[in-house]
């Protein structure tokens, strides 16, 4: 944490600089933390519940409608289903959870903690989710007879995907890192 705010005193027994902490700065900076992670993580959920829902419902339904079934398919569809339905579970459990927690500084850095914590799992679960998807895919593929070099694509696809989410994890993480260094911090002024 940057102590900006930080004021010197002068200690007049001992003639040395005491340190004070200015509690409204700090408890702004907190909120602003809290605020960003709610924000992000609120979006994540979002997205997620909607790509997989409506993705999940749209292969489900294609693929009834479709003259040949494909078995992958359904794996897919209802893979991509129970991830929407887990989501939503999670997020109504996080908005129920988050009353708890006391509107101090003290109180608000937990709950910003608690969220960061939820975001980081919720990040390394769809990490991971991506590679059953990507067999499906490919399996997909595979069944309906599609060239080769489709399921490369895909296969390149989903490498990228994975990459790329490996790299959003980690923004995750130093995020929450951040949060428990302030915890941390804070709790060692008192």
């Amino acid at each position: 944490m940057e102590f900006d705010n930080i004021k010197k005193i002068w200690d007049s027994q001992n003639n040395e600089y005491m340190y004070a902490i200015n509690e409204q700065a700090l408890h702004k900076r907190i909120l602003a933390k809290k605020n960003k992670t709610d924000r992000i993580t609120n979006i994540s959920e979002l997205l997620l519940l909607s790509v997989n829902l409506v993705a999940g419902l749209t292969i489900l339904l294609l693929n009834l409608t479709n003259k040949t079934s494909n078995i992958s398919l359904y794996a897919m569809a209802i893979w991509m289903l129970l991830s929407g339905f887990y989501t939503l579970a999670n997020r109504l459990k996080r908005l129920r959870d988050n009353g708890r927690y006391s509107r101090s500084v003290l109180g608000d850095l937990e709950y910003a903690l608690s969220v960061a914590t939820y975001q980081v799992r919720l990040s390394q679960i769809n990490r991971w989710s991506v590679l059953p998807i990507a067999l499906l895919s490919v399996s997909a593929m595979w069944e309906s007879a599609k060239p080769f070099w489709i399921s490369v694509l895909f296969i390149a696809f989903f490498l990228l995907t994975h990459f790329a989410s490996r790299w959003e994890h980690g923004i995750y993480v130093s995020r929450k890192n951040d949060l428990e260094n302030l915890k941390k911090k804070l709790l060692v002024q008192e």
